[in-house]
């Protein structure tokens, strides 16, 4: 259920409380949750999963993202979250993986990772980062400092 995207992130569709001792059991010390609440009357409230994770040991974030698309708030939310995650595996999850997906290249983009890498490793796990390849591609070229994404 859970797909590598890097050496240091997992992305997945909805997890359960249950997930959240897989996640532990594979190192993960932080979730983040891209999907907001209330998007469908199955998700598992990020409330529950959050609890689970304290319970755990681990970190979590709320960053959703809707279908409206990405801010830079949210890209810049992502990058913090990983920054004080450390060293620790990161697992982010939203509907399907693709939003958590998108965002995390977003994220990756503007840190100064080359495009066709951040493709090249989504691609790897199953995802396709062309509906926002053009933003990707500004935020690489604008040196990891643009401004929107």
């Amino acid at each position: 259920m859970f797909r590598k995207i890097d050496d240091r992130t997992l992305v997945s569709p909805q997890i359960t409380v249950a997930d959240v001792a897989t996640a532990k059991a594979l190192g993960v010390g932080l979730i983040v949750n891209n999907r907001p609440e209330g998007e469908s009357t199955d998700q598992t409230p990020g409330d529950a999963i959050a609890a689970a994770a304290h319970d755990a040991g681990m970190a979590y974030v709320a960053i959703p993202v809707t279908h409206a698309g990405f801010s830079l708030n949210q890209v810049t939310a992502l990058e913090a979250a990983l920054q004080a995650a450390g060293d620790a595996p990161v697992l982010a999850y939203c509907r399907s993986g693709t939003r958590s997906t998108l965002l995390w290249a977003l994220a990756q983009a503007r840190g100064g990772i080359d495009p066709a890498t951040i493709a090249a490793k989504a691609a790897d796990a199953g995802y396709d980062i062309a509906p926002i390849r053009a933003q990707i591609d500004m935020l690489a070229a604008a040196g990891g400092n643009g401004t929107t994404a």
